[in-house]
């Protein structure tokens, strides 16, 4: 048995256990595992500045060494969010519905956890104590896997949760990490029916899609996001260049940020050049089709691809619509289903656009940057599901739970 089979035996063994554990446990645990963060922060903090020197050293984008940063006020973020899952109910063993058959008998319809989850992400060791308290919330055992970039950090965070729950009273190996870097530990991960539910990737398109097309286990699949703004004719410019400088530029490197601007072409010659103001402020590089060029000079030419990148980066893409049918042709062409906006002050506008644009997360004058977890009252969240099935938009607690039939009766037969 290799490693990383291990690590899933170790995690399928301990999610008996946990699957029975009460709400006063399960937050007894998360609220050691948030005092833990702050205690060990010196520890967490010396393990992330090996990972940030070697990051610098191997030339890791300045965009991508944002993530991987952790700072004294972003552990405090992370425990607060810990804290802030304990506040809010317990996902497990609540009753969806309950019928009486005609024969007597009742079919209840109970939540229950899914089982053992497998995250596998990138550089963000922050999502190393979100996603491993949401699953001990929802009575799941987790395995860890982060980018390499972020080992030492994940590892240095993993071993403070994992000290909480034996404190607590509970199994350690509910929290479990895999520190081998290598793909093939990841490709194994993929391939683990016998142990892992369910699979979570969170990350670039290349990760997420070497999930889906490899792993033999269920995906819940979190997506990119080439989020759009369209700022139709009726839009009220002011709005219009706050909510596109909010959702470009706060932290570009997420997923909700916007990465395609889509403009009418009534307002263009008036809206585009103080949106662009605005975003040279962040040094925003514009690449437009050849309106947009002829409104503001300096912009740089857009080819076929720039429609459809991710950029997580300070770029944007800018296209000139002449109707909102148009708009939205544009956007569910090349739209990864995450979020899209429209700005606009016409109320008919507004409702077309949130009816016919087929994505997770649609807004009307807000910024895209609050496709979050968070933000929706949800906690924090392992990521947003671009997918259909089972889950969509922010994965919080109730994300994390399937379901069961109880049934109960006095001797019914068939």
């Amino acid at each position: 048995m290799t490693l990383t089979q291990q690590l899933g035996l170790k995690a399928k063994q301990a999610e008996k256990s946990l699957a029975v554990a009460d709400t006063q446990k399960k937050n007894e645990a998360l609220g050691l595992m948030a005092e833990n963060l702050l205690k060990d922060r010196e520890k967490i903090l010396a393990a992330n500045a090996v990972d940030m020197a070697l990051a610098e050293k191997n030339g890791l984008r300045k965009i991508m060494l944002d993530r991987l940063l952790l700072t004294k006020e972003r552990i405090e973020g992370m425990a607060k969010g810990i804290e802030d899952i304990i506040a809010l109910p317990d996902p497990v063993g609540n009753i969806i519905s309950k019928i009486q058959r005609p024969n007597g008998m009742t079919v209840e319809k109970i939540t229950v956890p899914l089982g053992v989850i497998a995250v596998i992400y990138e550089a963000r060791p922050n999502v190393t104590s979100d996603a491993a308290a949401l699953c001990l919330k929802s009575g799941n055992a987790v395995i860890l896997k982060g980018g390499k970039e972020a080992v030492n950090s994940s590892s240095a965070i993993t071993d403070s949760l994992r000290q909480a729950l034996k404190e607590a009273g509970l199994d350690e190996n509910c929290i479990l990490l895999v520190t081998d870097a290598s793909r093939e530990s990841a490709a194994e991960l993929m391939k683990m029916n016998e142990f892992v539910d369910v699979l979570i990737p969170r990350g670039g398109p290349g990760l997420i899609k070497a999930c889906v097309e490899n792993s033999s286990v269920p995906v819940i699949e979190t997506g990119t996001g080439n989020c759009h703004i369209y700022v139709d004719k009726d839009a009220d410019l002011e709005k219009a260049v706050k909510i596109v400088f909010n959702a470009k530029t706060s932290r570009p490197s997420v997923c909700n940020a916007a990465e395609s601007l889509v403009i009418h072409r009534d307002i263009i010659k008036e809206a585009l050049p103080l949106i662009k103001a605005e975003l040279d402020k962040k040094n925003v590089e514009l690449r437009g089709d050849e309106i947009a060029r002829g409104v503001c000079g300096d912009i740089k030419k857009a080819s076929e691809e720039d429609w459809g990148t991710e950029y997580l980066d300070y770029i944007m893409s800018v296209k000139c619509v002449s109707s909102l049918e148009e708009a939205v042709e544009h956007i569910s062409k090349y739209s990864t289903g995450h979020s899209e906006c429209i700005v606009t002050e016409n109320e008919a506008s507004a409702r077309e656009f949130l009816k016919r644009i087929d994505s997770a997360a649609v807004y009307h004058n807000v910024s895209t940057h609050f496709t979050d977890g968070g933000e929706f009252g949800f906690g924090a969240e392992i990521g947003i599901s671009t997918q259909k099935l089972h889950a969509r938009g922010p994965l919080g607690l109730p994300q994390l739970t399937s379901f069961k039939y109880v049934i109960k009766g006095n001797g019914q037969i068939r």
